[in-house]
């Protein structure tokens, strides 16, 4: 058998598959006596914080991150990282690394007692260039946006360095700051509070989050085991060895399987945080599923479901993002993933405005996207959390009678569904340009939705449609053999000075035209964040960029088109 872990989700932590750097804390110029105002401090480097920080590093913008650790994420926490987001790292620099170590996969099985109900797939297309999901700890994928904010001078971490208060003062955000060698103020125009469920700054600023809890405890168990179980997500209702609970196993690279399984509401949870008692209830049920291969204990962590929220992510100079924002329950895979879009959304808006592109008004459209966007998700994820864990007696009954009936009628199994996240469109907010009445598409990307990754089949193997989208706006025009149409939209965009990046891209691919709804004159504009802003038929350039400018609080008033 081989050694186990210090499994603890407390203090000390050695994992068995990740070699944890510590780093030495650096004495501050604040600690001695030393002050200047910094463009935007980011409270908490975890994968949010280092998404912002990466995105604001690339466009120019200077950002310092306070980690309250000395090193990234102990233990493996959310390991589900759903397809958008493998998307954004990608365009952060960090993508590839993630997808070769993560484990793929699509679907997975639910079992009611011994039966199999549902066989599931996530509904996809098949040409997207990533799969559904990928399995990796969050710890290796902090490492690799680590390492690729060291290709930016501009970004820095200070470890071992947490945000305990943050006040407003004017044009800028105080944060005091507790190290090892004493606490100091620091000075920021801008505050990205990205420090967690248990957020300081949303603390000192008396903002509380809203929303509903539930009864239902698990335990989170990441175990080694070399087993041939395939990947995917599986889920045991009621298994014959735990009547009355709910089982949950996937697996993640380097011999890695996460184990939730559901508590009694009599058990405590003191004693079930035991190694020992972990060992037996674990050992029972990979024993009850035909498992004998030998196993040791990597991380053990408590968990019950959340599903809360701030009524506004903006508070005058302070931005809230992932956790320190919302809480969503896990099951669906929406918690770090829908931080991680949060962090996409915000980082252009945030500099455009440092930049002194836009008023800070632009900043209220985060808000009020991602508010809408959390939620979107926890309407998902409460779903699947009341039939996961039952709130009530009525959804207990009503879980066993859908599981009962699933067993011989597949019609009832779609019941069962899981819900894994997808891509979320954009219901709220200035930044969305809903089709004209009179014009109708018959399919493709509605404004709001995500830009499809699809291939570029005419030009190669391997070559999609992200990898040709700006750093900023992105304006696809879909003319198989006209070249004039771009050529003039780009001529329109040279003289009106517009000072951040928009991207004419001529679409010539079929395929593309099947998938956007195009004929020749169609135009998508899509956004830094890789969102659909608007589409058109045929569309007037100058009137459709003054409309994006007005909407983005451009403050160039000056240079806006005039026919």
């Amino acid at each position: 058998m081989p050694a186990e872990a210090q499994v603890t989700a407390v203090g000390t932590y050695n994992s068995l598959y990740f070699d944890y750097v510590h780093h030495a804390f650096q004495r501050t110029p604040e600690l001695d006596g030393k002050s200047r105002l910094y463009p935007v401090i980011i409270a908490g480097a975890g994968p949010v914080g280092m998404t912002v920080a990466l995105d604001l590093a690339r466009r120019g913008i200077e950002v310092v991150l306070l980690e309250e650790d000395d090193t990234v994420n102990r233990g493996s926490r959310a390991v589900g990282i759903a397809r958008r987001s493998l998307e954004i790292f990608e365009r952060a620099g960090a993508g590839p690394g993630i997808f070769e170590t993560g484990v793929s996969w699509k679907g997975g099985q639910s079992y009611y007692r011994d039966s199999l109900v549902l066989d599931f797939v996530v509904q996809q297309a098949d040409n997207l260039k990533h799969p559904p999901m990928v399995s990796i700890a969050q710890c290796n994928v902090e490492q690799y946006l680590y390492d690729a904010l060291q290709n930016h001078p501009k970004a820095s971490i200070r470890w071992s360095s947490k945000v305990v208060s943050a006040r407003q003062n004017g044009n800028e955000v105080i944060a005091t700051v507790a190290t090892p060698h004493g606490e100091y103020d620091m000075r920021g125009a801008w505050l990205v509070a990205c420090d967690g469920g248990r957020s300081a700054v949303r603390k000192a600023l008396g903002k509380e989050l809203k929303g509903s809890s539930y009864e239902g405890r698990y335990l989170i168990v990441d175990i080694q085991m070399k087993s041939s179980q395939p990947a995917g997500r599986r889920v045991w209702f009621a298994p014959p060895e735990f009547p009355g609970s709910t089982i949950i196993m996937h697996k993640q690279p380097f011999d890695i399987w996460r184990i939730d399984y559901q508590l009694g509401p009599d058990d405590d949870l003191d004693e079930e945080v035991q190694p020992r008692r972990v060992r037996e209830r674990v050992d029972r049920f990979l024993k009850s599923i035909g498992e004998t291969a030998d196993w040791a204990i990597d991380w053990i962590s408590p968990y019950r479901a959340l599903s809360l929220s701030l009524d506004s992510y903006r508070e005058g100079r302070v931005l809230f993002a992932g956790d320190a924002a919302h809480l969503v329950p896990i099951f669906g895979a929406r918690g770090m993933n829908g931080g991680v879009d949060d962090a996409n959304n915000l980082a252009w808006k945030l500099a455009y405005v440092v930049s002194g592109w836009c008023d800070d008004a632009l900043l209220d459209s985060y808000s009020s996207e991602r508010v809408d966007a959390a939620h979107q998700n926890m309407a998902f994820a409460e779903k699947s959390t009341r039939f996961m864990t039952p709130p009530t007696f009525g959804h207990a009954v009503l879980q066993e009678a859908i599981l009962s009936l699933a067993v011989k009628e597949p019609f009832i199994r779609d019941l069962i569904n899981p819900r894994q996240v997808t891509e979320l469109r954009m219901t709220a907010g200035p930044l969305r340009f809903d089709d004209a009445d009179d014009i109708r598409f018959a399919g493709g990307p509605l404004p709001g939705a995500v830009c499809p990754n699809l291939p570029l089949c005419t030009d190669g193997p391997g070559d999609h449609l992200q990898g040709r989208l700006g750093r900023d706006f992105t304006l696809l025009l879909f003319h198989k053999t006209d070249t004039a149409a771009a050529q003039d939209m780009r001529a329109l965009v040279q003289s009106m000075k517009i000072p951040f990046g928009f991207d004419v891209v001529q679409i010539r691919d079929a395929g593309l035209y099947a998938a956007f709804d195009a004929q020749d004159g169609t135009a998508y504009l899509i956004r830094p964040d890789g969102h659909v802003a608007g589409r058109w038929r045929q569309f007037d350039a100058g009137a459709m960029l003054d409309k994006l400018l007005k909407a983005i609080r451009w403050k160039n008033t000056e240079c806006r088109h005039v026919d």
